[in-house]
């Protein structure tokens, strides 16, 4: 199983990590990136890897 965080501070609420996640766990809110369901993250890193300030952080629990 893998659990997405994000780091408030971090996050620009660019929407690149929305738009990418194929799980679709990821919304905006406020300007702020929004995990809906983090234990439905696939462990892909597709957000890690789009997001240009490194606010999304992956592990496997």
């Amino acid at each position: 199983m893998f659990v997405v965080t994000r780091d408030e501070e971090k996050c620009e609420g660019c929407g690149e990590c929305v738009e990418a996640c194929p799980a679709g766990i990821l919304e905006l809110v406020d300007g702020k990136v929004r995990i809906t369901d983090e234990t439905a993250c696939l462990g892909c890193e597709t957000c890690v890897t789009v997001c240009p300030t490194g606010a999304i952080t992956i592990q496997e629990v």
